[in-house]
């Protein structure tokens, strides 16, 4: 019978928990079971909850409350209890169970024959590198800073900038939706204008992700337009609109574009200490499973930097092997070229490093940020020092000494 394990953090006193868990697998699925008669028990047999392990880690107390350890709880749902859907998968492992104190659900186990019933990410690191074939080295992406207010005018140089310092992919800001100045159509049709003279002059194909916005019942809608418009890809706000938004949309064959999956929201949920989803959880792997082929996350290094050891899981859901496609890991926030070296280091090849301020605030603008960028890729790949490779490039060398960098 096909399950899926939930593993939950929860605290309690020792050796209470393996009730607490036995009442988590019960609770959530057929409700009791020693009070049921024989004949019942036989029927919800296969409905029934159940309890995998329970871990207490006696070294690790609850900061707050004395004599209450950390223990790590997993349970088993029979998928024969829900639709094949994460709403329902949701609902089921940490619905109720979401408010009853603390516990924070932390994996969820899927077997490769259930994870079919989900689209996975439709182009993914593969497809992704095909497109704009660049296959040895992470991509480069940054994003418009300062466009809330401006017009279409102001949006096009930004982007054309951009492009001319190299730069692989450009995603707009996710609070810039559908408005008279900038209109979504309009970053459509602009932006390919654009893109595509850039790369006339220069050989280097830019990609953009125009964030699609709008009330949920329109989104479908306003991304089969976006791909008749030609759009590159889409920037998505999937922690506002939900999951299976981004499944709706990374399953429909009219919309066939790629899909860039935007944290915003999620540290609501996600950064207590005891409550709500892991990063790795909500950043990584459902996102993946909904259909993400790019899912940005705070980097372990900018002012809004997340726990160094929470990315690099989120990374590894992302691209652990599976019958899915992987998920290309975005890194962002505090990025700069001087970081390079270290972002190939924690992130691999198969990354997208993401800057903003980084790439904008280059004194040559953003072609020079985004030249520098891809100087120091280059001298990171090839094993150069960046203080080497600087010599040579002068847009690095002006990023060196303004960020720092090795």
């Amino acid at each position: 019978m096909s399950e899926i394990i939930a593993s939950y953090q929860v605290f309690g006193r020792p050796g209470t928990l393996e009730k607490k868990a036995e009442g988590i697998a019960l609770g959530l699925t057929i409700g009791s079971w020693t009070d049921l008669p024989l004949l019942d028990q036989e029927q919800l047999k296969k409905h029934k909850g159940r309890v995998v392990s329970v871990q207490e880690f006696y070294d690790d107390e609850h900061p707050n409350r004395y004599g209450e350890v950390k223990a790590e709880v997993k349970v088993a749902y029979p998928v024969v209890n829900f639709s094949a859907d994460l709403p329902a998968i949701l609902t089921t492992v940490f619905g109720k169970l979401s408010l009853d104190g603390e516990v924070k659900l932390q994996d969820l186990a899927f077997d490769e024959e259930y994870l079919r019933n989900f689209p996975g990410p439709r182009f993914g690191i593969k497809g992704i590198r095909s497109l704009i074939d660049v296959y040895n080295r992470p991509l480069t992406m940054s994003i418009f800073k300062g466009v809330i207010g401006r017009d279409i005018e102001f949006l096009k140089e930004q982007l054309k900038q951009q492009a001319l310092g190299g730069v692989d992919l450009v995603k707009d800001d996710e609070i810039l939706f559908d408005n008279p100045l900038t209109p979504f159509t309009e970053r459509i049709i602009q932006g390919k204008k654009i893109l595509q003279n850039v790369y006339e002059e220069t050989g280097h194909r830019t990609l953009y992700a125009v964030n699609l916005t709008g009330r949920t019942s329109e989104l479908r809608g306003k991304a089969r337009l976006a791909k008749d418009l030609g759009a590159d890809a889409l920037l998505f706000n999937v922690h506002t609109y939900g999951l299976d938004a981004l499944q709706e949309l990374a399953e429909d064959n009219q919309v066939d574009l790629p899909l860039m999956a935007h944290p915003a929201f999620s540290g609501s949920f996600t950064s207590s200490h005891f409550y709500g989803l892991s990063a790795a959880l909500a950043l990584g792997k459902l996102v993946r499973i909904a259909g993400a082929d790019f899912s940005l996350f705070p980097s372990p290094y900018g002012s809004v930097a997340m726990e160094k050891s929470h990315t690099l899981c989120i990374a590894k859901s992302l691209t652990e092997e599976n019958v899915l496609q992987e998920t290309f890991p975005v890194p962002s926030a505090g990025i700069h070229p001087g970081l390079v070296p270290q972002l190939l280091h924690d992130f691999g090849i198969d990354s997208v490093m993401n800057a903003g301020g980084g790439v904008h605030g280059h004194p040559d603008g953003a072609a020079g940020g985004g030249r520098a960028f891809r100087q120091a890729v280059s001298a990171a790949i090839n094993g150069e020092t960046l203080a080497d490779a600087a010599e040579n490039c002068p847009e690095l060398g002006t990023a060196i000494s303004l960020w720092g960098g090795k």
